[in-house]
């Protein structure tokens, strides 16, 4: 060993690296001293190790996980450029997202008064044809606007009426940066086989929870909100959501849908 070499300390001060710090990357290979002491372990780093190491505490700065860290060490400065440009826009659409959220849930006590009509409402067995697909809330209002006439198309070409509400069954909460399972439905009465992807099958006879969406809280995130709501009136009147709930396109009293929890008392 050259005398060059610092200590772990002197490295990690130079390098504003803390003693954990360094031995958590050495034992995960991504700084690994340069020399170790066989009689007494203390840890040697050479100079030349020092941008390494300091990029490494600038990548574990924007809070990235060692793993990730790890491949861009490997990367060439030019395509770190370009990870790390890909990471932050995904953070800063994130963050939109987050911030979204919690406007809606500052707004859920505009919702603790008589402005919502929140009631329940008995519903038949209903035979529905559907479409259910992996979606973001970015993709929702596309998904629905391709779905619905495929759906409408598909009950017409089997020689039944096509002209019924749309439902719309979110069996997953769905925000802009995750996915969730959401369920196109038309209702229809008379026999219609499955086609495609276009699947077939029967809600059974339920009572519901619903809400007319007032007019300015229809969309994310607002009609969070709304939600919301509806949860506590449930919580409230000593019911309990039975599945998940859904959307009915026209809504009741002239909005533009309502939101229903199918209910167990």
């Amino acid at each position: 060993m050259t005398r060059p070499h610092l200590l772990a300390g002197r490295f990690g001060a130079a390098t504003r690296l803390s003693p954990k710090a360094l031995r958590l990357y050495a034992e995960q290979g991504l700084l690994v001293p340069a020399h170790v002491d066989p009689q007494t372990g203390y840890r040697y780093y050479a100079p030349e190790q020092a941008p390494r190491a300091r990029l490494i505490a600038r990548l574990r700065e924007l809070g990235l996980p060692v793993a990730r860290v790890a491949a861009l060490l490997d990367l060439s400065p030019q395509a770190r450029g370009v990870e790390l440009r890909t990471w932050l826009e995904a953070q800063g659409e994130r963050l939109a997202g987050h911030a979204e959220l919690v406007e809606a849930m500052v707004r859920q006590a505009d919702f603790g008064g008589p402005a919502l009509s929140i009631a329940l409402r008995d519903v038949p067995a209903t035979k529905i044809v559907s479409r259910r697909r992996l979606v973001t809330v970015a993709d929702l209002d596309a998904y629905m606007a391709q779905a619905e006439p495929d759906i409408r198309a598909h009950l017409a070409a089997s020689g039944l009426a096509h002209d019924g509400p749309m439902s719309v069954h979110h069996h997953d909460f769905t925000t802009r940066d995750s996915e969730g399972w959401v369920e196109v439905a038309i209702a229809c009465e008379g026999p219609v086989e499955p086609v495609g992807d276009l699947h077939v099958r029967l809600l059974s006879a339920r009572r519901e929870a619903f809400v007319p969406v007032p007019a300015g809280h229809e969309d994310f995130p607002l009609v969070l909100a709304v939600y919301d709501a509806l949860e506590a009136w449930i919580e409230r009147n000593g019911l309990a959501a039975a599945d998940s709930p859904s959307e009915t396109y026209p809504g009741s009293d002239g909005a533009r849908f309502d939101i229903a929890y199918p209910i167990s008392s």
